[in-house]
């Protein structure tokens, strides 16, 4: 068989490992810049593909069998023709790869807000030492009350370290009824959204829904930066009617240069970072030796997406 794979990070080392653990298969390595151009002869004629490709090139090719995303998210798949595809073709993503590196992350962020570390490093580079005053606003994370907006392993990881500071943890998900998140929201000292971009999940937090959350309140995520109203949030910011924000992702990523989020006040961003992780892609080329082992005994593979359900 035939493998197409988009090598922007791989290093001679990740390809050694993937041949070798892979033999007898023929390897097609290519940057993302062909992105810009018609589907490639070799992707044509490829039976897998690992990496994230142009949805439009999937139609073109007949003998592709199976895709394994390197990435959670599959949104821009979305739109393709399933009805039809998912007779000859299969789709797995990573879910579940970034669990620990983003709950943590989250938990960075909330605690940098929480402890002013985010506010000292600004001062550090001005020279500015302010100190005893800051101690008057620092909070601690202890017995708060925290919303966690989806329930895929990333919150529930996230659900694990909150329960050791004794927060009082709620869950919802954008399958359940609206109105009960509204009327937790008010009460919540944090939301975490982590969800994927699906219809149900646009625009969630919304303008009404951010000027119901309590002064003081930080708002979160690292799902998908259309789930929550960006100019919205950062009105909120700017009115000081809520006490911080962790942003992981966009919109538009990399943000433009005039964007209102490079200079919110109490707004961390984390450019799309949350789930890096030093061994991230020998770890990806892992997942997908083994998924390819499964493949090739006809077995079900990790992270199978399901087009009709959405996830």
């Amino acid at each position: 068989m035939s493998i197409f794979v988009i090598d922007d990070l791989l290093s001679d080392e990740n390809k050694s490992l993937l041949e070798g653990s892979i033999p007898n298969e023929i390897f097609h390595y290519y940057p993302t810049k062909i992105f810009n151009y018609p589907p490639h002869p070799d992707f044509l004629s490829s039976d897998i593909c690992f990496g994230n490709i142009p949805p439009q090139w999937i139609p073109a090719n007949n003998n592709l069998k199976w895709i394994q995303l390197i990435s959670v998210g599959f949104g821009e798949y979305l739109g393709l023709d399933w009805m039809q595809l998912s007779g000859r073709l299969i789709i797995t993503n990573l879910s579940g790869f970034f669990a620990r590196a983003v709950s943590q992350s989250i938990l960075a962020g909330i605690l940098s807000l929480y402890r002013k570390i985010d506010e000292l490093v600004i001062l550090k580079k001005s020279r500015i030492w302010k100190g005893d005053p800051l101690r008057e606003s620092m909070k601690t994370l202890d017995n708060k009350i925290v919303i966690l907006f989806g329930n895929g392993s990333i919150n529930r990881s996230l659900s694990e370290i909150l329960s050791l500071f004794n927060c009082k943890i709620k869950v919802f998900d954008s399958k359940g009824k609206l109105n009960n998140l509204d009327k937790a929201i008010p009460k919540a000292d944090i939301i975490v959204s982590v969800v994927p971009d699906t219809p149900g999940t646009n625009n969630i937090f919304n303008k009404t829904r951010l000027k119901s959350m309590k002064k003081g309140a930080v708002f979160v995520n690292f799902g998908r930066g259309s789930v929550v109203d960006e100019e919205a949030l950062a009105d909120s910011l700017y009115d000081d009617q809520i006490g911080g924000a962790v942003i992981d992702v966009t919109n538009q990523e990399p943000l433009s240069n005039n964007h209102r989020f490079w200079n919110c006040p109490n707004l961390i961003l984390t450019q799309h970072t949350g789930g890096g992780t030093i061994d991230e892609i020998e770890r990806k080329n892992k997942h997908f030796i083994e998924n390819y082992s499964l493949f090739k005994e006809g077995k079900k593979l990790n992270g199978l997406v399901d087009f009709k359900k959405g996830y």
